[in-house]
């Protein structure tokens, strides 16, 4: 059945919307805790290679080993939390990162190093549980500007990480054999903070007495893989991500390739590409959506990104200039900003409350899948063959996902499950 859209505008203001949705802020806070944890290891792995006397081939597969495993695990995680509620399973899956935190830390070789990474992707259950959550508390209208939150907690973990991996690197109070035990313990203690926040702050979404309300008023059951709207919206999804995760994966590679910058100098790009991705966020993508509506915004920021990473290639082939990669940097951020929190929001509207979990648990296997297709593959393009193809393919990826955002899609009319919960507490 159809779907009548909601306004885009929000006619209390950004205070307002802030303070109507008050109720996600321990949940962004358990996050960013989460994310940060995982990106002060990130700049250990050049270490790990010299320790280990490895190649960089097995320390890129020890970091797409947590991906490969949180491929499979998510969709169960989501219907996990579908079934008995989204407070307790996310309680049990933080409980597993810090476990795996600890594992991390007290590993003295490379077999310990991939266990832990593996305990950890088995228990990724943190991300669609939280999408699962926002995608209870916050209606439709309001669910894609929510949702580009995880890209600004990314961001934001990205820019605060080095600072704080400097500040670990002067301490050397391990033996040389556990060479993660520092910041395998400071990640342990963040993951540790993100259980206390879930049960002092973070109220439950789906309680029991909603899902058997639903159980039983709710007779709709059309298994994900046989929907016909979620199938299409999550394959247009697959292409973005592929597109996006070949950008972010090789993004740092690329710049010391084409323009020679060392280690700083790339770490300095990289801040500034996490500035400008949340300047972007929280300035130029609300009135926009304001302005165009979601649909509208999302065809900009599709097409922005076909354009901006076709110009990738182009720019590495013929241009070596470090502010032309800036200044497409920032085009791409904006990209980002309309598109991906939005189309993360419209594949949530095509399965019923029952599914919401399981849906979100099926988007971060295309966030997996991408972060270890992407890299692999971007850098291979990188290192094989002349800088355009780069672009080409990154953009062709990025055009089919543009493509497919003009096909009508049906909703889901479930709007008044999405929410009440939340408005009960």
């Amino acid at each position: 059945m159809s779907q009548k859209r909601p306004s885009n505008k929000n006619k209390g203001g950004p205070k307002n919307t802030l303070e109507k949705y008050s109720i996600l802020r321990p949940l962004w806070i358990g996050l960013f805790i989460d994310i940060l944890g995982f990106y002060i290891i990130v700049p250990y792995l050049n270490e790990l290679r010299i320790i280990y006397n490895t190649t960089p081939v097995v320390i890129g597969f020890l970091l797409a080993t947590n991906a490969v495993f949180s491929l499979f695990s998510a969709p169960i995680w989501g219907k996990l939390s579908d079934k008995y509620g989204r407070r307790p399973t996310l309680l049990v899956a933080e409980a597993g990162t810090f476990t795996a935190f600890l594992l991390l830390a007290f590993s003295n070789n490379l077999g310990m190093l991939f266990f832990a990474r593996i305990f950890d992707g088995l228990f990724g259950g943190n991300y669609p549980i939280t999408k699962a959550i926002i995608t209870d508390s916050v209606p439709p209208r309001d669910r894609g500007v929510q949702m580009t939150n995880f890209g600004v907690v990314h961001t934001l973990a990205g820019v605060i990480a080095p600072a704080l991996v400097g500040l670990l690197s002067i301490f050397r109070i391990f033996p040389p054999e556990f060479p993660l035990a520092l910041p395998g313990l400071v990640s342990a203690g963040m993951s540790f903070l993100t259980m206390i926040v879930t049960v002092l702050f973070i109220q439950e979404s789906w309680p029991k007495s909603l899902r058997e309300k639903v159980e039983k008023e709710i007779k709709i059951k059309v298994h994900i893989l046989k929907n016909k709207n979620a199938l299409y919206l999550l394959t247009q999804y697959f292409f973005h991500t592929v597109s996006f995760m070949m950008y972010v994966g090789t993004l740092s590679m690329f710049i010391g390739f084409i323009l020679g910058l060392d280690t700083f100098g790339v770490s300095m790009f990289l801040l500034i590409s996490g500035i400008s991705r949340a300047i972007m966020r929280f300035t130029v993508f609300k009135p926009t959506l304001n302005r165009l509506g979601e649909k509208n915004t999302t065809i900009l920021g599709l097409l922005i990104l076909v354009i901006s990473t076709l110009l990738i290639g182009i720019c590495g082939t013929f241009y070596h200039e470090l502010w032309i990669f800036i200044v497409i940097m920032v085009v791409v951020s904006y990209g980002v900003s309309c598109a991906r929190g939005l189309m993360m929001s419209k594949i949530t509207e095509t399965v019923t409350p029952k599914e919401r979990g399981k849906i979100n648990g099926y988007t971060t296997t295309m966030d997996s899948f991408g972060q270890i297709v992407g890299p692999i593959f971007g850098t291979f393009l990188i290192q094989s063959f002349p800088t355009f193809w780069f672009g080409i393919v990154m953009s062709t990826l990025a055009f089919v996902a543009f493509i497919m955002v003009f096909k009508k899609i049906t909703l889901m009319q479930m709007e008044e499950y999405s929410f009440k919960s939340s408005e009960s507490h």
